[in-house]
């Protein structure tokens, strides 16, 4: 780490155009190329896919997507009128003409009678796509769109509900400016020096923005969602922000101490540096765990998402060295000139004056209080956790004036909520289609609480001697609703079961309703494996690095307790509506099923990043000393200013997107925050060096096996050879003096 900060320090000018290139060539490239984020994923042996399958195999122009084209007239009139009727009907043509568009069923044609409400006045036609719509390109969702609303006018509302409606109103995820405006003001705040601020955040921004040229080229080979990009920035700004300020920070204690620029520049990247390396591994690892579940469509989010986190690490060790460098002692504040210049060098530590020395006081005198204080605000925060619904929210989230919430609340006004989200049920019969048992099944589907109206069997064309049908189910529920779900359940279990057995048919419940359902339920069914990966691979890790039981078994409960916080927050604004009004969160609804994964991986890592730094600070002390009182009172007075800044800024940068429009961006920033905030101040600054007070020595309890077994990975660059470690690295505590 030391010859890599020497090189970039004296071959300064070629690291920065190494990294301008890299940013410029991705950049361009990207953009000549073009992108191809998909938001396709596929469930095996799921009975939603079976039926898309079938459908697909069976009459591929109408196993596509489904939009509904809403329309409402207004003043008086009824969608009946000739007029209106007209058009639509000039309206429809051209629909019809768009790209991919394979079939129109209009509410006056003869099957579309149930398309015309009670009242008369609300009517949908629905338009079905020869693809899915991840293969419909956004102009071509935007001209279905502008087709649909050609017929708007003065006594007639016009809106489009569907993923392909949705995609062409793509909303601004927002809140990637304004995070770098607060990162930017706290770093100000904290290093007083306008060319300190901005290093971090120049930093971050090279790095993420050749990441994502990067990851858009990478999107031709791997499936990415279109959101891939936007969760790169939302992580890699705070994460990178925070490597930098560490590396920075350390820099500045260096100069102020009498260090020379190049050997204070070598020295945080060789200290503060590899904590930077080895947090931002088990970033990398948390995320790319994900591949353990076996989904495709997280595998794309991992690869982006870990990608950035690397970059961020790397402009870190590489490029951030250069840039201080070129700016000398122009780091440091006025103030802090002006004292070297008075008063000569001095070392900054733990001794220093100030909030946290007196708070480490404290806590080494008193370390039950803070632990059971912290503690109790933890587990109050994460109560709501134990109501975890998964799902995925419908388009009655979406925001206020978009199209598809226009569609949806105009379907449910004039319907009701489930006509939103209609369930398919494919049938399949080895020989020919038994119509009589087909009518059976509608008529008993039709007779269940929770369904408001269903088709009539359409028999679709035989092939491969397999007779393929379709029933179309509207729901009273929303599609996010767990009623809806129920009756998902209850079909699959019960009424078709029941109603088919002897008849030869076999049935499937599909739809983009049920596809979620069944996502959910995957995801949920291997979860379990992912954490239990995560937290084994991460354990092994920080035992390397600290030579401990204790401390990585600490960590690995503190970083669960965070991610339960950060999930009872979700839950609490997203699932219940607390709050909902002031995070413009539309209404109630599931938290999104691919969420707990993503969150977990990214809190978990970023809740090791701060382990990480609190730890080695606490390990360079213990190895001076072998006091471990002193050790942790030193080292969480050293840091607790840098952790918590870092934290704020972390904060500042997930908070400010919840101000996108995105629900799924929302959660995400809400999460992250929520999580930083119960980790880096509540946990890290009073629970975890409470109990290492109180653990005293037995947190460096490590068996001789362990030791002999796992590879010395050093955070430290001065740590001793395992022999030379304060008491032995078998230090003699044994298991049962650990106070409980």
């Amino acid at each position: 780490m030391k010859a890599l900060a020497t090189w970039c320090v004296r071959h300064r000018l070629i690291v920065v155009l190494l990294w301008l290139a890299a940013l410029i060539g991705t950049t361009a490239l990207s953009q000549a190329v073009g992108t191809a984020y998909s938001n396709s994923f596929s469930l095996p042996n799921t009975e939603s896919t079976h039926a898309l399958s079938l459908l697909k195999a069976a009459a591929p122009k109408v196993a596509g997507d489904q939009e509904q084209i809403v329309f409402r007239a207004t003043n008086g009139t009824k969608v009946t009128d000739p007029a209106v009727q007209a058009t639509i009907d000039a309206m429809l043509a051209k629909v019809a003409a768009v790209p991919h568009v394979s079939a129109i069923t209009s509410p006056y044609g003869p099957l579309g009678s149930s398309q015309i409400s009670s009242d008369g006045t609300t009517a949908f036609a629905t338009v079905t796509f020869d693809t899915q719509s991840q293969n419909i390109s956004i102009p071509s969702a935007q001209r279905f769109v502008a087709a649909a609303q050609t017929a708007r006018g003065p006594d007639l509302q016009v809106a489009v509900a569907g993923q392909v409606a949705e995609s062409a109103d793509r909303q601004s995820f927002g809140g990637s400016l304004l995070g770098i405006i607060l990162a930017g003001i706290v770093l100000l705040l904290v290093f007083g020096s306008i060319f300190a601020m901005a290093l971090p955040l120049l930093s971050a921004l090279a790095s993420l923005g050749t990441a994502i040229g990067l990851i858009g080229l990478l999107s031709h080979l791997l499936k990415m969602p279109e959101f891939s990009t936007q969760l790169v920035l939302l992580i890699g700004l705070g994460v990178g922000v925070d490597y930098a300020l560490f590396i920075v920070t350390r820099h500045r204690q260096g100069l102020i101490a009498g260090e020379d620029m190049e050997s204070s520049i070598a020295n945080a990247v060789n200290t503060s540096g590899r904590a930077v390396l080895f947090a931002g591994i088990i970033v990398c690892i948390a995320l790319l765990g994900m591949f353990a579940l076996g989904v495709s469509f997280l595998y794309g989010l991992a690869v982006s998402a870990a990608i950035g986190v690397s970059f961020t690490m790397i402009a870190a060790l590489t490029l951030l060295p250069a840039f201080l460098s070129f700016i000398g002692p122009r780091v440091l504040s006025r103030r802090q000139k002006k004292d070297l210049a008075a008063n000569g060098p001095r070392v900054v530590g733990a001794a220093a004056k100030g909030f946290w020395p007196k708070w480490a006081v404290f806590v080494q005198e008193r370390p039950v209080l803070p632990a059971v204080v912290a503690l109790v605000v933890i587990v109050l925060v994460a109560l709501p956790f134990f109501s975890l619904r998964l799902g995925s929210s419908d388009q009655g989230n979406d925001p206020v004036g978009t199209t598809t919430r226009q569609a949806f609340d105009l379907l449910a006004s004039g319907f009701g909520p489930g006509f939103n989200g209609p369930l398919l049920l494919v049938t399949v019969n080895s020989g020919q289609a038994d119509t009589q048992a087909l009518d059976q099944l509608a008529d008993q589907v039709a007779k269940q609480p929770d369904v408001t109206h269903v088709s009539r069997p359409v028999v679709l064309p035989a092939k491969d001697g397999k007779q393929v049908s379709l029933i179309t189910v509207y729901p009273a529920s929303a599609p996010q609703d767990a009623a809806t779900t129920d009756l998902i359940d209850h079909l699959r279990q019960q009424t078709i079961p029941a109603t088919v057995d002897g008849s030869g048919l076999t049935v499937y419940v599909g739809g983009n309703t049920a596809i979620f359902v069944d996502f959910a339920r995957v995801l949920t069914s291997k979860l379990p494996l992912f954490i239990g990966l995560v937290v084994a691979l991460s354990f092994l890790l920080l035992a390397g690095v600290f030579r401990s039981i204790v401390i990585p078994l600490t960590a690995a409960v503190m970083n669960l307790l965070s991610i339960g916080a950060a999930f009872g927050v979700l839950v609490a604004v997203f699932q219940w509506g607390w709050l909902g009004s002031v995070f413009q969160v539309g209404g109630p609804g599931p938290i999104e099923a691919f969420l707990p994964v993503m969150l977990f991986a990214i809190l978990f890592g970023l809740s090791m990043d701060y382990e990480v730094f609190l730890v080695t600070r606490i390990q360079e002390e213990w190895l001076k000393s072998g006091d471990n009182r002193t050790a942790v009172r030193k080292g969480l007075g050293a840091t607790g200013k840098t952790i918590t800044a870092a934290a704020l800024i972390m904060i500042l940068v997930f908070g400010s997107f919840i101000l996108g429009g995105q629900r799924v961006i929302k959660e995400f920033g809400l999460g992250l925050a929520a999580g930083i905030l119960m980790d880096a101040v509540v946990i890290r600054m009073a629970i975890v060096p409470s109990l290492m007070f109180l653990f005293g020595k037995a947190n460096w309890w490590f068996p001789g096996w362990l030791d002999r077994m796992l590879p010395r990975i050093s955070v430290d660059p001065d740590v001793p050879a395992p022999g030379d470690h304060p008491g032995g690295p078998t230090a003699e505590v044994e298991p049962e003096q650990v106070p409980v």
